[in-house]
């Protein structure tokens, strides 16, 4: 350990045998980590100031979009509206594909993979 990791441990836990962190909001709570893990280090600061701000990578935003369709198809009792959502839903999940595809290139699982999970999105599970 460096000196400065000592020192704020040290004072850490001055703090807490004085009772000074005894009542912080959260206390007993569990912690709401983020599992940024795969994110390069050197993109984590600016991936989480994206994230705050309320801008998903475009895989995350197709994604939630076809959750949105997949909630609407279960809902609909119109032929043609189910028609038109699952095209739509078969298009956002070719994209997604393509998407994801680029980003981390082929490998040899991926086939099988690829081919369950647009099974699943479809709903065919």
């Amino acid at each position: 350990m460096d000196v400065f990791h000592i020192l704020a441990e040290a004072k850490i836990r001055e703090a807490i045998d004085a009772g000074m962190l005894d009542d912080l909001p959260g206390t007993g709570k569990p912690l709401q980590l983020d599992d940024d893990s795969n994110v390069p280090a050197d993109l984590r600061a600016s991936y989480r100031i994206l994230k705050n701000a309320g801008m998903l990578p475009e895989e995350l935003e197709l994604r939630q979009s076809m959750v949105r369709l997949r909630d609407l198809l279960a809902a609909t009792c119109d032929d043609e509206e189910e028609a038109r959502l699952r095209s739509e839903l078969d298009s956002l999940a070719s994209r997604f594909e393509c998407l994801v595809e680029r980003r981390r290139g082929t490998a040899p699982a991926l086939g099988d993979y690829r081919d369950r999970v647009a099974r699943r999105l479809r709903g065919g599970q």
